[in-house]
């Protein structure tokens, strides 16, 4: 499965998901998570409602990780049969969080 984390940094989940400039992609098997791609967005910081655009981004996976997001965008989310999380910290952290998560609904 494919997990986007929103980060400004590279480094930290710091992002809402509307205005997301970045969005590092992990591959997750079921045990553990390695890098794909990063993927730039080109969104407008004095804009509001750019969520089509970091949905575009992301489209082929089948989480999304940001520190919020907003109604319009969840709903275009789950349309586009994407579950959506919400954490924030270092992108280690986060990805660690919710492999330990994943594996105990799992078990």
């Amino acid at each position: 499965m494919k997990i986007a984390v929103a980060s400004s940094d590279g480094e930290n989940v710091d992002s809402h998901f509307g205005k997301a400039s970045k969005f590092i992609i992990y591959e997750f098997d079921g045990e553990k998570a390695e890098i794909l791609d990063e993927r730039e967005v080109n969104v407008n910081p004095a804009e509001k409602h750019q969520w089509i655009k970091t949905l575009e981004a992301v489209k082929d996976c089948d989480i999304v990780i940001a520190v919020q997001i907003g109604l319009r965008a969840k709903f275009g989310l789950e349309e586009a049969g994407i579950r959506f999380v919400s954490d924030e910290g270092p992108i280690e952290d986060v990805i660690m969080r919710y492999i330990r998560h994943y594996k105990f609904m799992k078990s």
